[in-house]
């Protein structure tokens, strides 16, 4: 049907028009959530996996909805390494990840991981917070990557299946897989071992086939993966601490305009309540690990340890890292 308009009617229904409320007349339309994903490696129940839950929640109660973080853990989105390739592409927005990976872009933030440096995370946590974490961001930012914190990964620790590690000569010739770290792996080298760069997502059944004879990570990792159930020795060796790194894209941080300081304030929450619960649940698992029956856990000889893996410190600071490196040992005796 074809409809003819009068002069008349137009006329009239242009003044209805002139005298209807803006808002009818000029409809408006919401304006669509700005949607990121964040990718991380840990398994369920892991500190690392509730706080990307948690920065998720935050970023959308600070931005009123107009960000949304969808997060993906346990590598569905490929390993960390895989990760901080799609990271600096754009295909992903956002990861929290593990300082061993990030080395191969950042190489001095593997220094962080000297061996025997850090007792406990207080001091390396207040470290990152200050100035060496200023020079490792404008690092990150050449790269085209923004740090937006630096999570706590914990102290490390040697398990295996095969004995009891309590000195140096206990770990030589022992087949550890180790993250495709150069500091963790200089480290186990200068004890002896053999090292094989196994993605973490594969690692349980390569330690249930005998493919390595043992591995390395915080309490919390080798509690949430169960690593514990094929490695039935744990030994307290903390011969390094590690950093989680909080990644964003420089893409993405483009997206989100004039929302960053929000995202940046949800990190900061979200990293807090992760370095929290990584305490707590270090303590909490050291505690059950004692008490299960069908684990072995052994303190080291420290001083052994140290002697053993000086050598480590002094190679690094010959890789055009010295100045770095005495940074992080002053920071770490502060």
């Amino acid at each position: 049907m074809t409809i003819q308009l009068t002069r008349r009617a137009m006329l009239a229904g242009l003044g209805t028009a002139l005298t209807a409320p803006a808002v009818l007349s000029f409809p408006t339309r919401a304006r669509a959530a700005t949607v990121l994903t964040l990718g991380h490696g840990a398994a369920p129940g892991n500190p690392r996996t509730l706080a990307a839950a948690r920065f998720s929640e935050l970023v959308k109660e600070k931005t009123e909805g107009r960000i949304t973080i969808n997060v993906a853990g346990s590598e569905t989105l490929g390993s960390d390494a895989a990760m901080l390739t799609s990271l600096r592409t754009g295909a992903l927005d956002l990861t929290a990840n593990s300082q061993g990976p990030v080395s191969a872009i950042v190489p001095e933030i593997a220094v962080l991981g000297l061996p025997f440096l850090f007792t406990d995370a207080s001091k390396a946590i207040a470290m990152l917070d200050g100035p060496v974490g200023e020079a490792l961001a404008a690092k990150f930012q050449a790269v085209g990557i923004v740090p937006l914190g630096y999570w706590d990964n914990g102290i490390r620790h040697l398990s295996n299946s095969k004995r009891e590690v309590k000195a140096p000569g206990d770990v030589s010739g022992l087949k550890v897989r180790t993250p495709a770290d150069p500091m963790t792996i200089d480290i186990f080298q200068a004890l002896g071992a053999s090292t094989e760069q196994i993605a973490f997502g594969e690692l349980y059944v390569a330690l249930q086939q005998g493919v390595v004879d043992g591995q390395e990570n915080p309490l919390a990792n080798i509690a949430s993966s169960k690593l514990y159930e094929v490695n039935k020795f744990i030994a307290l060796t903390a011969h390094k601490w590690e950093s989680t790194p909080f990644l964003m894209s420089q893409i993405a941080m483009a997206r989100i305009g004039g929302d960053l300081d929000a995202v940046k304030a949800a990190a900061t929450e979200a990293g807090q309540m992760q370095r929290e619960l990584s305490a707590k649940t270090a303590d909490e698992t050291l505690a059950k690990f004692r008490a299960d029956g069908a684990i072995t856990v052994t303190e080291v000889d420290r001083a052994a340890f140290v002697e053993a893996t000086k050598p480590v410190a002094e190679a690094w600071k010959q890789k055009d890292f010295l100045d770095f490196v005495s940074q992080v040992q002053e920071a770490a005796r502060g």
